[in-house]
C-alpha cells in the first residue's frame, strides 16, 4: 500500500456544502502536502480524484463561474 493509499483510507471526509440533494453528493478530504481528494459519497470505497493545491483552486474558481 502506498502512502497516498494509506492517507486516503484514513482521511477525514466531509460532504461538500455545495452538494445537491439525493444522490448528487461529493465528499472532500484534505491530505498531506496541501493535496485535496474528492470522491462520490455513494461509493466511498471507489476512486478518489486527488488534486494539487493549484488544481483545487482552479476547480473551485471554475465551479464558481459556472
Amino acid at each position: 500500500m502506498t502512502n497516498l493509499q494509506r492517507e486516503l483510507t484514513g482521511a477525514c471526509w466531509r460532504k461538500s456544502s455545495h452538494s445537491g440533494s439525493g444522490d448528487q453528493c461529493v465528499e472532500v478530504a484534505t491530505l498531506a502536502s496541501d493535496l485535496r481528494a474528492v470522491r462520490d459519497s455513494k461509493d466511498p470505497a471507489g476512486p478518489a480524484l486527488v488534486l494539487t493545491q493549484a488544481a483545487w483552486r482552479t476547480l473551485l474558481t471554475s465551479l464558481r463561474e459556472a
